[in-house]
């Protein structure tokens, strides 16, 4: 017997769910580039494993309680859809899976309270900061904490940065050739302030004003990657009010968030704000393809040669398709030679609160793609999301070594303020 999903059932958002499903041909060119089908080797935790079964739970045929312990597993880093030759939208498909699953769900007390606390604290930079460094303190009880609260204790950085508020506004050095808005990001904010102020000053070398408009928030990537949608839409309202304003683009230094950003036209779908959302995903961008596009001034260059392999962000490289600004960026640099790490295409187990919500195979990711970093003989790593270098920098250490993860921006800043330094009077 043939069965259907009704889509017009599931709101504005069916039609993207079912077209995702449909379009999927079982074909298995996403099952090698998986990370959970990597190292699990189940054909439920593959892409087209999960596309089956919230095909059936939507056709009635399967209760959703039986499908989601392998939903559940999934990190949504959309490597699949890089692989897939059918186009499938798994993004499309997961995160609006997500949202109307977890109403209908029913979850343990623990797990209750741990999604509360994250969704409760990490978009919101004054609470997150409270609570990292409350959790410093706390660090060594991780022996004797359940796996995933010890998990969150274990990627809190040794020291928690001192506050650096950005500025409303900073100006561009030189002939002014772009203005433009940025979002200040909020786990960012606190675990690595210096990424913001990096990107300011390598915007303003290269003539770029940058407007931090004061009345933003979190870009609600958290909560709609949870399946928290009605909490992600009211963090995205802010922000459809606070870069409203008259400018070149809305510059963005954390993939993840990006990436949230470009799927407001699906959060917002069949919503009063679904066009202004469009928009503001249309003028969102990555800042290595800002960059890149705008074509860097200068000649900028690290004062030692140096060997950077530069790991791709999955909501960077999978999500929005971008894999060659952030290298062209780092070829530009003088005395950088650019290195390739094997599995560029697997998760590095961070996921956004995947390395909390499933700290084991968080980990034997971590370790895996430390591993393959450390196989190039780098010196530095790249990275452009903040989840990426926490999970990184975690695993590298745990590993012995102490290899030094940055942003692609921290790295052109570097580059910049050497090349100062070595000129007559810098």
């Amino acid at each position: 017997m043939q069965h259907s999903i009704d889509t017009a059932s599931l709101g504005p958002q069916g039609a993207s769910m079912g077209q995702a499903i449909e379009s999927c041909v079982h074909c298995g060119f996403c099952l090698p580039t998986c990370p959970t089908y990597a190292t699990m080797g189940e054909e439920m935790d593959s892409p087209r494993g999960r596309i089956f079964l919230m095909k059936e739970v939507l056709e009635g045929q399967l209760e959703l309680e039986s499908a989601l312990p392998f939903i559940d597993n999934c990190l949504g880093c959309q490597s699949c859809q890089t692989a897939c030759p059918s186009g499938v939208d798994y993004g499309g498909l997961i995160t609006p899976f997500r949202a109307y699953a977890e109403p209908r769900r029913t979850r343990e007390p623990l797990d209750r309270a741990r999604r509360e606390l994250i969704l409760r604290t990490l978009p919101y930079p004054a609470r997150f900061r409270t609570a990292a460094v409350l959790g410093r303190l706390a660090r060594p009880l991780a022996r004797v904490l359940p796996g995933s609260l010890a998990a969150m204790l274990r990627l809190l950085p040794e020291r928690v940065p001192r506050p650096r508020p950005l500025p409303e506004v900073f100006p561009a050095q030189g002939a002014r050739r772009a203005r433009v808005a940025l979002l200040a990001g909020c786990a960012q904010q606190v675990l690595a302030p210096d990424i913001g102020w990096a990107t300011l000053r390598v915007l303003a070398r290269n003539g770029v004003e940058t407007v931090i408009p004061r009345a933003q928030g979190c870009c609600g990537a958290l909560a709609m990657h949870t399946g928290a949608a009605d909490q992600a839409r009211r963090l995205a309202r802010r922000n459809l009010a606070a870069f409203a304003g008259d400018v070149d683009a809305v510059v963005v230094n954390a993939a993840g968030c990006g990436s949230a950003m470009h799927e407001y036209g699906l959060l917002f779908a069949g919503a009063p704000e679904q066009d202004a959302a469009r928009r503001l995903a249309e003028r969102t961008v990555d800042v290595s393809v800002f960059l890149a596009g705008l074509g860097l001034r200068g000649e900028p260059a690290l004062e030692q040669p140096t060997a950077i392999a530069y790991q791709d962000a999955c909501h960077l490289a999978h999500a929005q398709g971008v894999r060659g600004a952030p290298r062209e960026l780092l070829r530009a640099i003088g005395n950088v030679r650019l290195v390739e790490p094997a599995e560029w295409e697997l998760c590095c187990g961070s996921a956004g609160t995947y390395n909390v919500e499933k700290p084991e195979t968080a980990a034997e990711l971590g370790a895996r793609k430390a591993r393959n970093l450390l196989d190039t003989g780098a010196d530095l790593i790249a990275t452009a999301n903040i989840g990426c270098l926490t999970q990184i920098t975690t695993h590298l250490r745990a590993l012995g070594h102490d290899l030094p993860v940055l942003h692609t921006v921290q790295v052109l800043d570097r580059a910049y303020a050497a090349r100062a330094s070595s000129r007559p009077g810098g």
